[in-house]
């Protein structure tokens, strides 16, 4: 685990995201981070499918950015969305 430094602005938004969600700072900061990362990864799926994506990879033992990365290099760039969403792999934290 590292530290990250952020701007008091981006914190206060963590703050208040998480108070309404009853996340920590901590917890919204990476869920965040997670759903930023899937979407840059796949600018195809939407938010409903980025967080369906997640919660596959949990129920996977958590989200791996080496295996998806090699997941994503080995597909062809044609496939459609709900494939791409589909064929994720995932790994431990």
């Amino acid at each position: 685990m590292g530290i990250v430094k952020i701007s008091d602005l981006m914190h206060e938004n963590l703050r208040l995201a998480g108070n309404a969600l009853s996340r920590s700072i901590n917890a919204q900061a990476e869920h965040w981070m997670r759903v930023g990362m899937l979407t840059e990864m796949h600018p195809d799926l939407d938010y409903r499918d980025i967080c369906q994506m997640l919660i596959r990879a949990e129920l996977a033992g958590g989200l791996d950015i080496a295996a998806a990365v090699a997941d994503q290099a080995a597909k062809p760039r044609t496939m459609s969305k709900a494939a791409s969403a589909a064929t994720i792999k995932t790994a431990g934290h």
